[in-house]
């Protein structure tokens, strides 16, 4: 027999949700950082076609791009964090590994956006500068990045709020994000999450997610026209 909805369960779930919101958005903001930073990194090495190297990088975009992240994320927590991160608090460790999983991968998706971006900078703005004899550092920093980033921002946008709905995987390595307080800590004040208070979460993401996507929109129409 199907048990009846109870509206006070989903309300109840609310005060769980917030206390792991902060969470969430903590670790969404941290590893778009990271993805941004090193997604560009990624894509200017392999401008420069670097034998091996090259190859290397290619091999391991692509990879973490057909690899699950639950599967990276129980990898870097299981493997990695013994060796490497035994130092520091329990806190320090899942938050250096769910910052890192998260912005990892994303950061083999962001590279193909960026890469994209400086592949549309202009033939004659390159030649343009190699005429002038700038420095190649140059080059980049001062002609093909200020035009290629803009042109990327969108998708950028698109991918922060995907990442933003990817953190409840961490919940998996008992990060207290927004999943997590549902699941484990109101269930266990309430006999069970229940679908009122998974509902409740679904509607808290589209309610965080769904400006934000309007904003990306907004954004994309804007660099549309320069």
């Amino acid at each position: 027999m199907m048990e009846k909805w109870r509206w006070d369960r989903f309300f109840e779930a609310f005060p769980y949700i917030w206390d792991g919101l902060l969470v969430t958005v903590q670790f969404t903001l941290l590893g778009s950082l990271v993805a941004y930073a090193l997604g560009l990194i990624f894509a200017v090495v392999r401008q420069f076609e670097i034998p091996v190297v090259d190859q290397l990088l290619w091999a391991f975009i692509e990879f973490v791009r057909s690899t699950p992240l639950l599967v990276q994320i129980f990898v870097l927590y299981w493997v990695v964090r013994p060796e490497l991160l035994g130092g520091f608090s329990t806190d320090t460790q899942r938050l250096i590994v769910g910052v890192t999983a998260l912005g990892v991968h994303y950061a083999c998706y962001t590279s193909e956006v960026y890469r994209a971006g400086i592949e549309a900078v202009p033939v004659g703005q390159w030649e343009a500068a190699t005429a002038l004899n700038m420095p190649r550092a140059r080059i980049w920093t001062g002609v093909v990045l200020p035009q290629a980033i803009p042109r990327v921002l969108p998708a950028l946008g698109n991918y922060t709020i995907a990442m933003f709905k990817e953190v409840p995987l961490l919940s998996a390595i008992v990060v207290l994000d927004m999943v997590y307080q549902v699941k484990t800590v109101y269930a266990a004040s309430a006999g069970g999450a229940g679908p009122e208070a998974w509902f409740a979460i679904g509607l808290t993401f589209f309610a965080l997610s769904y400006p934000c996507s309007l904003l990306v929109r907004k954004l994309e129409r804007r660099v549309g026209t320069l």
